[in-house]
């Protein structure tokens, strides 16, 4: 078993699809992530009425890393519904966790997210965001 693999039963781990109250629904998306040091750390989705209230499950297993390490760089991240990421799904990370992620450390360029599990195929963060913005704050 690879860590691609891991990181893929971690998330499953995470995945049941529920209702929390009559505004949130969660645990529809999952994720697992591995940090620096090897570590993972997971999270879910938590989906509001309103859509400012969204927590993607991608930002909230960065969330728990930095709570329970104090780590800031991803090397790996896997994103799950019902079955493991394929070509054809859209599996990425949205904008928003693409932008937390190089905000939260312009390594995390090199990340590596999960494009189709089979064939254990992948793309790096920083070609999601070519060009960002950030970039030059961090060159200072």
């Amino acid at each position: 078993m690879d860590i691609w693999d891991t990181l893929y039963l971690k998330a499953k781990e995470n995945y049941h699809p529920h209702d929390l109250s009559p505004f949130f629904y969660a645990n529809h998306v999952a994720c697992a992530i591995e940090a620096e040091n090897g570590e993972i750390y997971t999270g879910f989705c938590i989906e509001g009425a309103s859509g400012v209230l969204n927590l993607c499950a991608e930002r909230i297993a960065a969330i728990n890393m930095i709570v329970n390490s104090n780590q800031t760089f991803i090397k790996k991240i896997l994103v799950m519904r019902d079955v493991p990421p394929y070509k054809e799904g859209n599996f990425l990370p949205c904008g928003a966790c693409r932008e937390f992620l190089l905000q939260l450390d312009i390594r995390n360029k090199e990340t590596l997210v999960m494009t189709d599990y089979k064939s254990k195929e992948f793309i790096k963060i920083g070609e999601l965001l070519p060009k960002w913005w950030g970039e030059e704050r961090y060159q200072k």
